[in-house]
C-alpha cells in the first residue's frame, strides 16, 4: 500500500499503474470534506515522491464517484473574512493543480454520481473514461455560488467556452452521451468494463501512443479565442443568462464573468481570479439562503426515510374523485410506477381524468421526455371505473371528492366498507380538519390526510396530515406512497389549513386590507413579484380560483377568529359575488384570454376596477416597501405560530413547506430565515410599526422573548 487513510488508498495495480480510490469511510457516498481534502493532499505527495509510479487511475469504491463537496461543513467556512477564504481556496486548488502536474499520466474512472467537486476532480485528470449509467456536472450556481476546484478554470478549456457556460450557468445534470459529444470524457463504456478501459487508456499513455503531455496543456493556459471571439462568446452569453437567471440569482452571470476575467491566464492565475470571485459569491444572503434550503432538503429526505421502517409497501392505489385533481393524481402514482383506480360516480368525470393524464404524458413524449411505449404503459397503470369492485386489493386511497366536510365524510365511510381493514385511507383536502372528517370513520387509525398542491405534476410539496387518531403506520405509509409518486411529503398535524394553507390567508389578508386601502392591485403584483414571488397575490388568487379562495378565507376566519375574521366585505367577497371566480371562467382579478399556444394569458379588465369600487373604504398612500410589509409581516408571524403551536417540527420543514408548496422565493430561503436575515428584534419593532392593522401584525410573546435574547431560527 502506497498510500492509506480513512477517505483515499493508494495502491499498486500493475507494470507501476497505481489505483487513487475514494472510499470514505462510515459514509455511503464520497465528498469533499476536510478529511478527503487532507487525504488528498497526502495521497498525491506520496505519489510525486514515488519514482517507481508510472500512470495512476482514479476510482471510487462506492456506487458514485464523488457527489461534490460536503456542503454542511463547508457553511461554517464561509463565515470566515474573504482573505482567509481566499487563501484556503487557493490552498485546496493547489492539491488538484498538483495532481495535474504529476509527472505521469492520470485518468479517472467514473463509476456514478460525478457532481461539483467530484466532476472538478475528474477535469483534473488527463483523461476520463465514463459508465454509461454515470452523471456529471457542475450545479454549485444552484447553491448560489459557482465552481471552486478549478472548475470555471478547466472546463472552457476542455470543452469549449460556449459548452462550458451552459453547463455552469444551468448547473445541469449530464449523461454520459452529452458529456462525449462535447469532449468532458473521452470514452463511454459498460459500467463492467470501467476499470479495464481505464487501464488500457493509461497503458497507452505510458507506452507514448497518446501524448498525455500535449493533451494537458490547454488546460494549462489561456482560452484559445481571439478578443473578438470573446467578446461574442461571453457578451452574448451573459445577456441571454441574465434574462433567464433573472437579477435575484447572481451566480450564473458571475460565472461567465470570472470566465471571462480570466481568459487570457494561464491556470495559476486563472484559479485566482475563480476563488476571488467564489468568495464574494459565499458571502452573499442568496448564497447563505439557497445553501440553507439544500440543508433543509437534506433534513426533510432524513426525516421521510426515517418512516421508512414500519411503511407499508404500496402496490396499487385508487383515487376517488376522477377530474382534473384526480387524473392528475392518477397520472403522478402511474408514471412513477405504481397503478391506480380512478373512481367516480360520473362518466364525464371519468374521462375528464383520464384527459388530463392523457394530456400530461403526451406532453412528456413531446418534448422527448417520455417513450410512447412509456406513455401507453402509464395509461394502462390508470384504470378507471365507477364501482368499488375491485376495491379489495387497494393499499392506499386518495379521496379528492369537492371540498364539503359532509361530502367527504359520506365518500370516505363509504369506500372504508370495501377496502381491506389493513388499508389507508387519505384525503386531499386542502383545509378540512383531518380528526373532523375521522369521525365517520371506523378505523380512524387508518386515516391521515394527503394534500397535493395544484397544479399536481408540477409542485414538489405533499402535506401529510397526521389527525388526532391516526397511527404512525399510515403517516408513515402515505409518506412513502408520496416519495414513491416524485414529491417532497412534509409531515404537519391537525388544524385549520394545515400548513401551508394557514400561512397563506394571512398573507391574503394583508393583501385584502391594502386593496381595501385603495391600493392598485395590479401595483401589488407587481411589488410582490418584484420581491421574488412567481406571480403576485391578485394573479394568484386567480389561479387558486375566488370561489376556492373565498371557502378557505371563511374556514380560517371560523378557526382563528381573533385575527382572521373581518366583518367587513372584501375584495374576494365582491368578486364572488360577481361570479367572477378567476381563471376557470375567465374573469377574476383580470380577464383571461386564449394565446396562439392555446395557454391562459391575463389582460387588465375595467369591469374589475368597478366591482371593487364598493370594498375601497379609503385611500391611504402606501410605499412599495410598505406593500411588502403589510403581506410578508402575517405571513412570517403565521408561520411562526404554526411552529410554536407544534403544527410542524422544525423550521427547516416550515420553510421548505413554503417553497414546494406556494413558490415563497427560494433566494430569500423561506419565511423564518427571512426572519433571521431581518433580525427577530428588528423584525418584531417592525411588527409593532404596522400593529394599528391588527392582530394579524401582533408578534407573540415567544418570538419577543427570542428577540429579547438575540436567538435565530437557524444557526
Amino acid at each position: 500500500m502506497i498510500y492509506e487513510g480513512k477517505a483515499i488508498t493508494v495502491k499498486a495495480l500493475e507494470s507501476g499503474i497505481v489505483e487513487l480510490n475514494f472510499d470514505l469511510k462510515g459514509e455511503s457516498v464520497n465528498k469533499f470534506n476536510r478529511l478527503t481534502l487532507t487525504d488528498l493532499r497526502q495521497a498525491v505527495d506520496a505519489i510525486k515522491a514515488d519514482g517507481s509510479i508510472k500512470g495512476v487511475v482514479v476510482s471510487s469504491g462506492k456506487d458514485v464517484f464523488i457527489v461534490g463537496a460536503d456542503i454542511a461543513e463547508f457553511v461554517d467556512t464561509f463565515k470566515l473574512p474573504e482573505e482567509e477564504l481566499v487563501a484556503g481556496s487557493l490552498e485546496t486548488n493547489k492539491i488538484f493543480s498538483d495532481f495535474e502536474d504529476l509527472g505521469v499520466p492520470t485518468v479517472v474512472a467514473i463509476n456514478g454520481i460525478a457532481l461539483g467537486g467530484g466532476f472538478e476532480m475528474c477535469l483534473a485528470a488527463d483523461y476520463r473514461v465514463m459508465s454509461e449509467k454515470a452523471v456529471i456536472g457542475l450545479p454549485e450556481v444552484k447553491l448560489g455560488i459557482y465552481p471552486g476546484f478549478g472548475g470555471t478554470v478547466r472546463l472552457p478549456r476542455v470543452i469549449g467556452t460556449d459548452n462550458a457556460i451552459e453547463w455552469i450557468a444551468s448547473g445541469k445534470e449530464n449523461k454520459a452521451d452529452a458529456a462525449l459529444k462535447v469532449g468532458a470524457v473521452d470514452a463511454v463504456v459498460a459500467p463492467a468494463k470501467l476499470l479495464e478501459a481505464a487501464l488500457d487508456l493509461v497503458k497507452r499513455a505510458i507506452s507514448g501512443e497518446l501524448d498525455f503531455k500535449a493533451k494537458r496543456q490547454p488546460k494549462l493556459e489561456k482560452i484559445k479565442l481571439n478578443a473578438i471571439e470573446q467578446m461574442m462568446a461571453f457578451e452574448t452569453a451573459k445577456g441571454f443568462v441574465a434574462g433567464q437567471a433573472g437579477p435575484n440569482y447572481p451566480a450564473p452571470v458571475e460565472a461567465i464573468k470570472t470566465i471571462q476575467k480570466a481568459a487570457n491566464l494561464g491556470r495559476d492565475k486563472a484559479l485566482e481570479v475563480e476563488a476571488a470571485g467564489f468568495v464574494k459569491l459565499a458571502k452573499t444572503s442568496v448564497a447563505a439562503s439557497l445553501i440553507g434550503l439544500f440543508l433543509n432538503d437534506q433534513e426533510l429526505k432524513k426525516k421521510a426515510k426515517d418512516y421508512d421502517a414500519i411503511a407499508k409497501d404500496v402496490k396499487l392505489a385508487a383515487v376517488l374523485g376522477a377530474g382534473i385533481m384526480g387524473g392528475g393524481i392518477a397520472y403522478q402514482s402511474a408514471s412513477k410506477g405504481t397503478p391506480i383506480m380512478m373512481k367516480d360516480i360520473r362518466e364525464e368525470g371519468i374521462q375528464l381524468g383520464l384527459n388530463e393524464a392523457s394530456k400530461l404524458l403526451s406532453g412528456r413524449v413531446a418534448k422527448g421526455r417520455l417513450t410512447a411505449d412509456k406513455m401507453a404503459q402509464a395509461l394502462n397503470a390508470i384504470r378507471p371505473t365507477m364501482s368499488y369492485g375491485d376495491f379489495g386489493n387497494v393499499d392506499i386511497v386518495v379521496e379528492a371528492v369537492v371540498e364539503n366536510p359532509k361530502v367527504k365524510q359520506i365518500v370516505l365511510a363509504e369506500v372504508e366498507g370495501y377496502v381491506r381493514e389493513d388499508a389507508i385511507l387519505t384525503s386531499n383536502t386542502s383545509t378540512i380538519s383531518i380528526s373532523l372528517l375521522a369521525q365517520a370513520l371506523k378505523r380512524p387509525e387508518n386515516f391521515c390526510g394527503m394534500h397535493f398542491f395544484n397544479p399536481v405534476h408540477m409542485m414538489p410539496l405533499v402535506e401529510v396530515i397526521r389527525g388526532e387518531k391516526s397511527s404512525e403506520v399510515a403517516v408513515a405509509t402515505t409518506v412513502a406512497y408520496a416519495k414513491k409518486m416524485g414529491k417532497t411529503p412534509v409531515v404537519v398535524n391537525d388544524c385549520p389549513g394545515f400548513l401551508v394553507n394557514r400561512v397563506l390567508f394571512p398573507y391574503f389578508g394583508g393583501f385584502a386590507k391594502l386593496v381595501s386601502a385603495g391600493v392598485d392591485f395590479v401595483r401589488i403584483d407587481k411589488v410582490m413579484e418584484k420581491f421574488g414571488w412567481p406571480m403576485g397575490p391578485a394573479y394568484l388568487m386567480d389561479v387558486v380560483g375566488i370561489d376556492t379562495g373565498h371557502h378557505g378565507r371563511d374556514v380560517m376566519a371560523e378557526g382563528f377568529p381573533d385575527r382572521m375574521k373581518d366583518d367587513r366585505r372584501s375584495a374576494v367577497d365582491a368578486l364572488y359575488e360577481a361570479d367572477r371566480l378567476g381563471q376557470k371562467n375567465g374573469k377574476g382579478f383580470y380577464a383571461y384570454e386564449m394565446d396562439k399556444r392555446g395557454k391562459q394569458v391575463k389582460v387588465a379588465d375595467p369591469v374589475a376596477l368597478e366591482v371593487l369600487k364598493p370594498v375601497i373604504y379609503e385611500q391611504r398612500e402606501v410605499t412599495d416597501e410598505d406593500i411588502i410589509n403589510w403581506m410578508m409581516i402575517p405571513l412570517c408571524l403565521e408561520t411562526i405560530r404554526c411552529l410554536e403551536d407544534g403544527i410542524v417540527d422544525t423550521a427547516a420543514e416550515a420553510d421548505m413547506g413554503l417553497i414546494y408548496g406556494i413558490g415563497f422565493p427560494p433566494f430569500r430561503g423561506g419565511a423564518l430565515r427571512y426572519v433571521d436575515s431581518i433580525g427577530v428584534a428588528e423584525f418584531v419593532a417592525l411588527a409593532d410599526k404596522y400593529a394599528d392593522l391588527g392582530a394579524l401584525y401582533f408578534p407573540t410573546e415567544k418570538l419577543r422573548e427570542m428577540a429579547k435574547n438575540g436567538q435565530k431560527f437557524f444557526g
